[in-house]
């Protein structure tokens, strides 16, 4: 399993697992079992056991093939649907320990989401996995196509110890949250968040303290009322817990 060096936007290295090709494909068996499953069942219930039919129905060629793709649009659109649901992660994924991510560490989007399904046409559907394959093995991120024009990964989250001890800051009992807006961030988010601000306040590297606030209130929406970048910084990781822990 290879190491994958992700640098963020504030300039911090953070090492996890690639998940292997090995991993991936099995994660893709998986997925097609899901699928299949869903088709089985909806030919099952829809054509075979009610009998639906065009004739039944009375429709022209066109419209019947219509109803068709919606009834199967579930598994067109798959990994689309799950991956912006389940935040970068299909169920094979999730049941092995895998999940999509940005090269830079943050949660990617759903336009990321959207770039490797329409590049699973090439990787996967029109070469029967080959060029995806090829992809995987020569790449160094072990990235399809997609992941590469996307600019994520997949990552293994196996050897992950509980990303609560590594992200949650200690809080009272009356403690009282100033900015409700920081649940907009991820686990994976806040995760970041903390490392380069423990990292910038020893150096007293204040233009990354000031990068940071920038990239906190770009994605929550915040502002600063506090003034001071330390303190502010040190809120948002405070009340990411309390909501975190009371949600």
């Amino acid at each position: 399993m290879s190491e994958l060096s992700i640098t963020t936007t504030q300039n911090v290295t953070i090492n996890f697992s690639a998940a292997s090709v090995g991993h991936r494909m099995l994660g893709y068996l998986l997925d097609l079992m899901v699928k299949a499953a869903y088709s089985v069942l909806i030919w099952g219930i829809f054509f075979y056991y009610l009998g639906i039919n065009q004739r039944m129905l009375g429709l022209d060629n066109w419209s019947y093939y219509a109803i068709i793709i919606v009834v199967y649009s579930p598994v067109i659109f798959y990994s689309l649907i799950f991956e912006s649901i389940l935040e970068g992660q299909t169920i094979g994924k999730r049941l092995l320990q895998m999940k999509v991510v940005k090269i830079d560490g943050y949660q990617a989007s759903f336009g990321d989401y959207l770039i490797r399904w329409l590049f699973r046409i090439i990787d996967v559907n029109m070469s029967s996995g080959v060029i995806g394959l090829i992809a995987m093995i020569t790449s160094a991120k072990t990235q399809r196509l997609g992941d590469m024009t996307a600019g994520t990964a997949v990552i293994s989250l196996k050897n992950d110890i509980n990303i609560n001890h590594t992200i949650l800051e200690e809080i009272d009992m009356a403690f009282v949250p100033t900015y409700p807006l920081v649940i907009k961030l991820s686990d994976n988010d806040a995760r970041i968040i903390k490392e380069t601000f423990n990292v910038a306040v020893v150096k007293r590297d204040y233009a990354t303290l000031i990068k940071l606030r920038n990239k906190i209130e770009e994605v929550t929406g915040v502002k600063n009322i506090s003034g001071n970048d330390t303190d502010f910084i040190r809120t948002v990781l405070k009340d990411y817990s309390f909501y975190t822990q009371n949600m």
